[in-house]
């Protein structure tokens, strides 16, 4: 196959919104490996695309969200490694905000069992909760964005007004060390400002994709969380200004079985 052709295979796979793998890629083209990652380092070159461990994901507009479905798709081993780390952090008793997103969602289901009280701020993640016997579920007031079902508005912000939280367990759409902490939707941004001033704590989770990138609205200062926890692509160096500006960096361990 021509590299015209190899690049327009990408192309049209990154416009699901979903990651892709050079191993998936060399099989569709029948191009070896290391071609495959010839082309993805031309092509994030050209702007099309940004390069992330194993592949690549779409380089999208700071005002454009992936959908929800396509975001399930893109770096699954790495959140659910990512929600298992948070959940330790996590003691029996407390009481917790959890955001919206998909990563948010593998905390909700990793919940299931343990004696504390959640108040998710998204469809999906009350889903995984409703029936967990151990969990004291509050539901937030607001309105579902559709497809992704985060609750946002004033009725939302106002049920976070009226309570206190040991910890904000929040899912930022990007993470940039200048920019902070971005969202790509003005109302979730405001929820998360919001779970953030009516916690003690706030953990952020954000896998190494999230990184160097700016969404449309601003949520906080790259230091404003007490901890962050992501993955080990995520580079060194970012983390490693991150704790000199008193944030505790926890790096998921790679969850093999997954």
């Amino acid at each position: 196959m021509k590299s015209a052709d190899r690049h327009r295979v990408i192309v049209e796979r990154l416009r699901s919104g979903a990651q892709v793998a050079v191993a998936d890629l060399a099989a569709v083209t029948g191009a070896s490996e290391m071609t495959i990652r010839r082309d993805l380092d031309l092509l994030a070159a050209g702007g099309v695309l940004r390069r992330v461990h194993g592949g690549a994901v779409p380089l999208s507009p700071a005002g454009v969200e992936p959908p929800f479905t396509a975001r399930t798709a893109t770096a699954n081993t790495a959140k659910r490694a990512i929600a298992a780390a948070a959940v330790e952090l996590i003691r029996d008793g407390e009481t917790l905000v959890l955001d919206s997103g998909t990563t948010a969602v593998e905390v909700a289901r990793l919940l299931r069992g343990r004696p504390v009280t959640v108040m998710p701020l998204s469809l999906h993640a009350v889903r995984e909760l409703l029936d967990a016997p151990e969990v004291r579920l509050l539901l937030p007031g607001g309105e579902p964005r559709p497809g992704e079902l985060a609750m946002v508005g004033p009725l939302a912000l106002a049920s976070l007004r009226a309570l206190r939280f040991d910890v904000a367990v929040l899912s930022p759409c990007a993470v940039d060390l200048d920019a902070g902490l971005t969202a790509h939707n003005l109302a979730d941004a405001e929820v998360k400002q919001q779970a953030m001033a009516v916690s003690g704590r706030t953990i952020v989770l954000a896998d190494s994709t999230k990184f160097d990138r700016t969404a449309l609205a601003h949520v906080c200062p790259a230091d404003r969380p007490d901890v962050l926890v992501t993955d080990a692509d995520t580079p060194a160096d970012v983390r490693a200004e991150l704790v000199a500006r008193g944030v505790l960096v926890h790096v998921a361990e790679r969850l093999e079985s997954l």
